[in-house]
């Protein structure tokens, strides 16, 4: 298992959900990032750290730069971790709800001119809509069937064929 090292760089009061960013670097261009949730005195029923969502891979690499740059508005600045090493960042609430459920989202998706369309859906996304969809995808029975309706709402229809009875 890799060693986490924790670099705070946001600063969250103590009434508000504790959510972390873990950075691991599997090689030069290969890097996974996902959202954790931490214990904390808003959270009573979190006793361990919680995977929120993560993403790795291609599908990390097409969104990667809307990421990074959501981060240092955040004021958090990404270091280069040595290989095996996974740092933790600290993340506000809004930030962490946004990325997880855009992590969430994009993950099993295939499609380039939809993951983009998903992702400006999110980025334009609220708090409270964001929070809501988030919610939805990690406490439902079926969460693939929420996160396969936000996919449907956010992208454009697929041009059919001929229209049957035309």
């Amino acid at each position: 298992m890799a060693r986490l090292e924790r670099v705070a760089s946001v600063e969250t009061p103590a009434s508000a959900p504790r959510y972390e960013l873990r950075v691991r670097r599997r090689g030069p261009a290969d890097a996974e990032y996902a959202i954790w949730q931490l214990p904390a005195a808003a959270t009573p029923h979190v006793a361990a750290p919680t995977r929120v969502a993560g993403l790795a891979g291609r599908n990390l690499q097409l969104v990667e730069h809307r990421v990074l740059k959501r981060l240092a508005r955040a004021g958090v600045k990404l270091g280069a971790p040595a290989r095996r090493l996974t740092r933790g960042y600290a993340l506000t609430e809004d930030l962490a709800l946004t990325l997880g459920l855009l992590f969430r989202a994009l993950a099993p998706m295939r499609s380039r001119g939809n993951m983009r369309a998903v992702a400006e859906g999110i980025e334009a996304m609220g708090r409270e809509e964001a929070a809501y969809w988030l919610g939805m995808a990690m406490h439902r029975r079926r969460p693939r069937r929420v996160l396969t309706a936000l996919r449907m709402l956010l992208t454009e229809p697929r041009p059919r064929g001929k229209e049957q009875g035309s």
